[in-house]
């Protein structure tokens, strides 16, 4: 292994500590473990083939309207140092539209921690030697790993900024997921200096993927991403959704202690908390967790009247004004994508595992009694 990241990886305290044996194996069985996943980590980012990847999958992106807020925030905070996009995970589509929302705007786009699944064939080519991005084995507990992971991190932050899910997969409910803090404690341990945190929150119209995603509702089990891919191209007949991609205030990380689990997990929850308040409250959310089997549109927007009013006073970032631009805006999309059907002004629930997942997207800003079941 020539390189450079790689070798200051093999050299670093903990590292080395490791290397020395005494887990159940031999120096040598360990060092071969070690090498053997710093080889699955080991990526490249191709700048200018990066950008280039926008056209291969333009027939998708053409289908998602990008929309940003705060980007200032992102220019202010990579003048002063190193950052870490710390964002919800809706989509397969988040990996696409957070980073270019970003090269939109002259912002070199940053390493993409991303699960394992999606390194397999001509795809995880692409992530090694074009994207950028680094494999996750995500839930194991291999020391060997572990180790390994944290310190390519660190060496990682030296160089380039890093895009990671702190809920460490999509989410399958449509909620907002409590946070996995590795990889923030990774970022922690590496002492890199005017390190932030920035918390970005992705919301659609509609989900690419949401049928799959609220069928199951939890995840089972792993499954081969070019399937995945098979599975999107099949949903996006269709399909049309705008992408708002928000970008919140920077979390200095120095002000934890990489050592104190109470400070690493006050900054995970502080970084999901801060998430969850940028996330842009859609209209095909409200209309979802307003509806009931069977509602006339008055009483909808009525209902979607209330919920603003709610959402408004704790602070959401709301997309529309009003019930009756709610509803105008959503029930196309809602129509179209088999969720609702409209007869005669009455909206009757077609889809109810859809509706769910959609009004689970907003329950995090919303009292506990407000809540979707």
């Amino acid at each position: 292994m020539k390189d450079e990241i790689c070798q200051a990886v093999l050299a670093r305290e903990e590292v080395v500590r490791f290397l020395q044996g005494g887990h159940g194996e031999t120096a040598e069985q360990a060092r071969e473990r070690v090498e053997g996943y710093l080889d699955e980590l080991n990526t490249t980012q191709r700048y200018g083939l990066y950008r280039a990847l926008k056209h291969p999958v333009y027939p998708i992106l053409r289908k998602i309207a990008r929309h940003v807020e705060h980007i200032d925030r992102v220019q202010a905070a990579v003048a002063r140092g190193r950052v870490i996009y710390a964002s919800n995970h809706k989509s397969h589509t988040d990996y696409l539209v957070e980073p270019l929302v970003l090269d939109d705007h002259g912002i070199r786009p940053p390493i993409i921690a991303a699960g394992i699944n999606l390194f397999g064939g001509p795809l995880g080519l692409l992530h090694r030697h074009v994207t950028g991005a680094i494999p996750i084995r995500r839930a194991t507990k291999d020391q060997a790993y572990l180790v390994t992971l944290k310190a390519y991190v660190a060496e990682l932050l030296r160089e380039h900024d890093l895009l990671f899910y702190p809920e460490g997969g999509r989410s399958y409910s449509g909620e907002l997921k409590p946070p996995k803090t590795g990889l923030i404690h990774a970022a922690m341990q590496s002492e890199t200096r005017n390190l932030v945190i920035l918390p970005v929150a992705i919301a659609y119209d509609l989900v690419l993927e949401d049928r799959s995603l609220s069928r199951q509702g939890v995840k089972r089990r792993q499954r081969p991403f070019a399937r995945e891919v098979a599975e999107m191209m099949r949903y996006a007949v269709g399909y049309r959704s705008r992408a708002f991609v928000s970008f919140g205030e920077p979390i200095a990380t120095g002000a934890y202690d990489p050592h104190s689990r109470t400070d690493v997990l006050e900054l995970a929850h502080r970084t999901r908390d801060a998430i969850g308040r940028l996330y842009k409250v859609m209209p095909t959310a409200l209309v979802a967790r307003a509806m009931r089997p069977s509602i006339s549109r008055p009483d909808l927007e009525a209902r979607v009247d209330g919920l603003l009013e709610a959402l408004r006073a704790g602070g959401a970032n709301l997309a529309v004004d009003s019930g009756r631009q709610a509803v105008s805006e959503a029930t196309r999309p809602l129509a179209r994508r088999g969720v609702v059907v409209v007869e005669a002004g009455t909206y009757r629930v077609r889809n109810r595992a859809l509706l769910r997942y959609y009004a689970r997207t907003i329950e995090h800003l919303l009292p506990a009694a407000g809540r979707a079941h």
